[in-house]
Formats: C-alpha cells, sequence, structure tokens
C-alpha cells in the first residue's frame, strides 16, 4: 500500500523517533488533530490521513446505515487500506515507536486496525470509540498499551460499550487504561492529560 493511499499531513519531528498517526472525528479533517498530536508527542514526526468516504459532505475513514450502525464490509475495506497506508510509512520511517491517536470515527478505525494488525501499533489512545461488535483480533494484544477515555454521559458511545470494549482488549492481553469525565461526546483536559501521560511512558519504553 502506497504512502499516498490518503490524503494526509506530516508533521516532521526528531530523525528516528516516534511516528505518531492521528485519526479525525467525522466532520472534520486532516487539520483536527495536529495540534494536540504536537503537544501530547514533542518528538514524534506525526501524520494525519484524512478519511476518504463522504456522509452528506463529512468526512468519515467509513461508511454506516445509521447513527451506531456500521456498514461492516466497508469497514474491512478501510481497515485493510488504513494498515496498508500505516505500515508503508512505518517501512521507509523506522521509528523508535509507533503510536496512535484517535477521536470518535477515527477511534473506531483506528481500534479497528489494531484488532486486525495487533503488531502494528505500540500504543493507541481510543478517544469515545464506539465498537457495537465483538472485535475479532487476528493474533494476540500482548505487549500492546493502549488508553480509553470516555464520557460517562456520552450519547454516541454509552459507556457500557466502552465497558465492553476494555474487556474485549484486557482478554486479548492488551495493557488497558480507561480514563473518564462525567460529560459528553467531548474531549475534555483530563483526557488530554492522560493521554500525555500515556504518551512520554510509551515512549520510554520504546
Amino acid at each position: 500500500m502506497s504512502k499516498d493511499a490518503y490524503i494526509h499531513k506530516l508533521l516532521p519531528g526528531s530523525p528516528g523517533g516516534p511516528l505518531l498517526f492521528v485519526f479525525h472525528g467525522t466532520g472534520a479533517d486532516e487539520n483536527q488533530l495536529l495540534s494536540l498530536g504536537r503537544d501530547l508527542a514533542p518528538q514524534a514526526t506525526i501524520i494525519s490521513p484524512r478519511g476518504d468516504v463522504s456522509e452528506q459532505g463529512a468526512a468519515r475513514f467509513f461508511r454506516r446505515t445509521g447513527e451506531g450502525v456500521y456498514d461492516m464490509d466497508d469497514l474491512t475495506r478501510a481497515t485493510t487500506k488504513m494498515a496498508g497506508f500505516v505500515k508503508a510509512h512505518v517501512e521507509a520511517a523506522k521509528p523508535s515507536a509507533v503510536l496512535g491517536l484517535g477521536y470518535s470515527n477515527g477511534a473506531n478505525v483506528l481500534a479497528s486496525v489494531v484488532f486486525a494488525a495487533p503488531l502494528l501499533f505500540d500504543a493507541a489512545v481510543l478517544m469515545h470509540p464506539l465498537i457495537p461488535f465483538e472485535p475479532q483480533v487476528k493474533g494476540s494484544l500482548a505487549g500492546r498499551h493502549i488508553l480509553l477515555t470516555a464520557g460517562k454521559r456520552d450519547p454516541i458511545c454509552p459507556p457500557n460499550l466502552t465497558t465492553r470494549l476494555e474487556a474485549y482488549l484486557r482478554a486479548d492481553g492488551a495493557d488497558v487504561t480507561v480514563e473518564w469525565h462525567d460529560g459528553g461526546h467531548e474531549v475534555r483536559p483530563n483526557e488530554i492529560e492522560a493521554a500525555r501521560r500515556f504518551f512520554a511512558g510509551a515512549a520510554q519504553g520504546a
């Protein structure tokens, strides 16, 4: 798969340092998480792809047929394409660590890539993911570090599904941390601080 499979932006970091892939939410684009990525992982080279699906003009990474109802065939397509895109960049950069950060729809495609290619990311932050299906992990997540962040009153990503995703990830061997806040689907400061600590620890462990 080509490094240019997606329209994307790249912010250079320290040579040989971590590679951080950031995945935007529905309706945003490759600019949404660039500054957050730089703040969370100052030494990393940041790669931010734009979703290649349009939902009434809103960019997404895969299709859905309703709120929380995924087109599973298109999710498979998107997962394969994104895994190839990430691998192409990793092979070219040979980074010290491969990190992922996704919000909402971006967290969903990142999670799906983690399930399909467990060895690809050393650490991943999934902000407000919604995984309404039972993941089929292609291997083991042992040694992988994952941070889930969620709102206790999130109308889009119900807390029980976050808890269920945590259980799936743990069952497959991942080292999982969960950061909650009392609000909804928005990202709050405690999530950002948790992600900063998480990536700092992941970079040191690389």
